[in-house]
């Protein structure tokens, strides 16, 4: 969820059209009887407190997790965010960074040197 609301704020906004995008990719990561507006609201209000020299350490922590996940749920993590930059129609420098370092992330773990 912190990846997804990251993403839709990498060019410093979330449109409105990534938070549709956003909030439906919320369906895969919740149970069915989850409120998820309520998840949204509060991951929202979560991510706003980060100040941004943290995102990079809570980054690196949430790929940690994905050293064991297989190829085809990292895909899937993939094509997600690539959704949510492409949601409002434009994909800005700033988007296309973010999401590059992601994948290779995602790829290839975080590199034991990396800054955090």
């Amino acid at each position: 969820m912190f990846l997804y609301l990251h993403l839709a704020h990498a060019d410093g906004s979330m449109h409105p059209e990534e938070e549709v995008i956003v909030r439906e990719k919320m369906k895969k990561l919740f149970p069915e009887d989850s409120d998820l507006n309520k998840i949204f609201e509060s991951s929202l209000d979560a991510y706003k407190q980060v100040k941004k020299e943290e995102i990079p350490a809570l980054i690196k922590e949430t790929f940690e997790q994905f050293r064991q996940i297989p190829f085809s749920a990292k895909y899937r993590v993939y094509t997600d965010m690539y959704d949510i930059i492409n949601a409002d129609g434009k994909v800005d420098e700033m988007e296309t960074s973010a999401l590059d370092q992601l994948r290779k992330f995602i790829d290839h773990g975080i590199p034991q040197n990396s800054p955090s």
